[in-house]
């Protein structure tokens, strides 16, 4: 029985915040989601968050690795060079407030292979 006694005992826990990693200060992270996939195209959606201090810009790039590409972008302005796409903020989601987010999406053609992104803050 005494066995049995200290398995039922409380055990103290400690809650360590956080969930993933937080944007550096004065930078910002981006994360990619694929919202829908059809024959031949997708739809993807990406979420910028700014760091610990407020940003006045961002740009997102990332690199397709099997010949997709971007056919229509919403919420940013587009530049793509072969499989290079680089997504810039319009005039109204530009400024972020420290930890604060905005998001843009786009349509593709090929498959919705997520890509790593890489996120600079201006």
């Amino acid at each position: 029985m005494g066995h049995e006694s200290a398995l039922a005992e409380p055990r103290a826990s400690r809650d360590t915040g956080g969930t993933g990693p937080t944007p550096p200060a004065g930078g910002c992270t981006a994360a990619y989601s694929v919202v829908g996939q059809w024959s031949g195209g997708f739809q993807a959606s990406v979420k910028v968050t700014a760091g610990t201090t407020a940003i006045t810009g961002w740009t997102v790039t990332w690199h397709y690795a099997g010949g997709q590409t971007v056919t229509q972008i919403w919420n940013a302005t587009l530049t793509s060079s072969g499989s290079q796409v680089t997504a810039r903020n319009v005039g109204y989601n530009g400024a972020l407030g420290a930890g604060a987010s905005t998001e843009f999406g786009f349509l593709g053609s090929g498959t919705g292979e997520i890509p790593a992104l890489t996120c600079a803050a201006t």
